[in-house]
């Protein structure tokens, strides 16, 4: 019988990508990186909720993102990674701005009058959006994908059917625009020259947050009191946790475990964030909309999965090209038989 192993470790071979099962302490490492991101991903939508009842919106992700992304620089620095040459910036304050800007931000704004679990479940429909804009740059799109996108919209029509989000058009907005941000940003990241490792995402968010402060400026945001010491708290457990810890934690997941283990969290971090708002903070998330978050999630791991065997597939198809080309160059001399 054969074991399926999620956990595994990345490697290529003639630029196939390779996995092979790890166990032991590494694999107990993976399960507490994936707990973590969940977790502490989950639970920045309290965190954000808390936070902007001190700090403008824009304000607030720009002092995060600073300061994170200030600290990885300088980690990723000691780690002896070169620093970003002139269009590496460039494309980091594009790509940058999208992610932070369009997609922080406006979360930030929406949760001054959107339920934190609210906001989490659209913004949990970013894959939808990352799929659709993928099509029209010309990747190609299954039909079980686009089956997912549908049904993900459908999911967002029932949850505004709940009277959450009429109850605050602009919030709601905003917080459906917030996932476009991201998916664009992921797209156009894989078409851009930015650094590789640490510096890409530490760049990133010295950019994001420097369009976030500019952004902060141009909208005259201030401070009509001084911050509470609750979301000074909030604002620092963003930075350190949201960001720098989950960060980390995320990157380790990456290399350690399959891509599809690995996304995975966007499935669990609504139901967090849900949980959270409902025992924290005392937010209602009535029947009509939980139905449609059920759908919006049940939306996102049609497309995931979806996506998952079309990557498998292109990988097989790759291997096979390479077996039939390494079967070609042994049959044509004995020079070929060598290979290290």
């Amino acid at each position: 019988m054969t074991h399926l192993n999620l956990f595994c470790t990345r490697s290529s071979c003639h630029g196939v990508p390779i996995v092979s099962p790890i166990t032991g302490t590494r694999q107990r490492l993976v399960i507490a990186a994936f707990a973590v991101v969940c977790v502490v991903w989950g639970s920045t939508y309290y965190g954000i909720r808390v936070a902007v009842s001190g700090y403008p919106p824009f304000t607030l992700g720009a002092a995060r993102f600073l300061l994170a992304g200030s600290v990885l620089l300088a980690v990723a620095r000691l780690r002896g990674e070169a620093l970003p040459r002139p269009r590496e910036w460039a494309s980091a304050l594009l790509t940058g701005s999208l992610f932070f800007v369009v997609g922080n931000g406006l979360v930030n704004v929406a949760e001054q009058s959107v339920s934190s679990g609210l906001a989490s479940v659209l913004v949990a429909t970013m894959p939808l959006w990352v799929t659709l804009f993928g099509r029209l740059f010309g990747v190609r799109v299954s039909g079980a994908e686009l089956a997912g996108v549908v049904l993900g919209l459908l999911g967002v029509m029932v949850l505004n059917l709940g009277g959450d989000l009429r109850a605050s058009p602009g919030g709601a907005t905003c917080a459906l625009l917030a996932p476009m941000g991201w998916a664009m940003g992921s797209v156009a990241s894989a078409r851009l020259p930015l650094p590789r490792g640490m510096m890409r995402t530490a760049a990133q968010m010295i950019c994001g947050g420097a369009a976030m402060a500019a952004v902060s400026l141009a909208a005259g945001e201030h401070f009509v009191q001084a911050p509470s010491w609750q979301a000074s708290v909030a604002l620092l457990y963003l930075c350190v946790f949201g960001s720098l810890l989950g960060f980390s934690a995320y990157s380790y997941l990456l290399a350690n475990a399959r891509p599809a283990v690995a996304t995975s969290y966007a499935y669990v971090n609504p139901v967090i964030a849900v949980v959270l708002g409902v025992a924290l903070l005392g937010e209602r998330f009535g029947t009509t909309s939980l139905l449609g978050a059920v759908i919006v999630l049940a939306a996102v791991v049609v497309v995931g999965r979806a996506a998952q065997s079309r990557a498998s597939a292109s990988r097989s198809r790759s291997m096979v090209a390479v077996a039939s080309c390494s079967g070609s160059k042994r049959s044509t001399g004995p020079e070929s038989s060598t290979t290290t």
